[in-house]
């Protein structure tokens, strides 16, 4: 059977997505004008910008009325977990985070967008083992590198555990929310002893693409992350939303 010859359009967008993948156009770089692409597929500009809009809608490129597309910057950052990592972490009194961006060369920022006594939704209480709408307090954040939005971060925590201490507050913790649940004179005082992620990956709503300048094509990966101390217990709820063009995540699994 021939196979058809697709349409210059997407003939035009198939050239350029395989060019900008394999880094011959490079992040920040303007593509070629719409007059230099129509001589050379030899077709009409309105055909050139068809194939363009279909590297927009991929998150690929980004461009504004009058002016040539662009490739889109890419900016990645690895978030390495491992149980020694965390440790480590820990032990520095700095947040894992803000370590992992630092060593990667760039700048870390964590801004506190409110805290809240609410009722837990379903789902989180599911995840605390508590009957949904008891109530927990809500530390929303969002994370930025280089002052680009990352991840945006709620963190649920039973409020009976809670109360009266600086998880109430709207400013940073102190060694972070993992040294104040292991502190001794703490209202724990138990050691993190396993977290568990579920990981859905699913388009962004138009609030989420707003908040995170998430481009249209890019999809968003929702992590919900688990905390338990030693006794079995869950402690925290952080439901995280990331672009998914602008992080690596790995997972190291020790295996007994």
């Amino acid at each position: 059977m021939t196979e058809m010859t697709p349409p210059t359009f997407q003939r035009i967008a198939n050239d350029l997505r395989a060019q900008i993948l394999a880094g011959d156009i490079a992040p920040g770089e303007r593509i070629a004008s719409e007059n230099k692409l129509a001589e050379q597929y030899r077709t009409t500009r309105p055909t050139v910008r068809k194939g363009i809009a279909l590297l927009k809608a991929e998150g690929l490129v980004v461009s504004t009325q009058g002016a040539r597309a662009i490739v889109r910057p890419r900016p990645r950052v690895q978030m390495l977990s491992t149980g020694a990592n965390f440790r480590d972490r820990l032990q520095s009194g700095k947040a894992n985070f803000n370590t992992e961006i630092e060593t990667q060369g760039a700048s870390p920022e964590q801004r506190i967008l409110g805290v809240a006594e609410v009722p837990a939704p379903s789902e989180v209480a599911e995840r605390l083992g508590i009957p949904s709408g008891d109530a927990v307090l809500v530390r929303r954040r969002l994370f930025l590198v280089d002052g680009e939005p990352m991840q945006r971060c709620d963190g649920y925590y039973p409020a009976d555990l809670f109360h009266g201490t600086a998880m109430e507050s709207a400013r940073r913790i102190p060694g972070g929310i993992a040294a104040l649940v292991e502190a001794a004179d703490g209202p724990i005082g138990e050691r993190l002893a396993r977290f568990i992620e579920d990981l859905d990956v699913r388009m962004p709503t138009p609030g989420e693409a707003d908040e995170l300048s998430i481009p249209p094509g890019v999809p968003l990966a929702r992590v919900m992350r688990t905390a338990y101390v030693a006794s079995g217990r869950a402690v925290e709820v952080l439901d995280s939303r990331v672009p998914c063009d602008r992080h690596v995540f790995r997972y190291v699994i020790d295996v007994p």
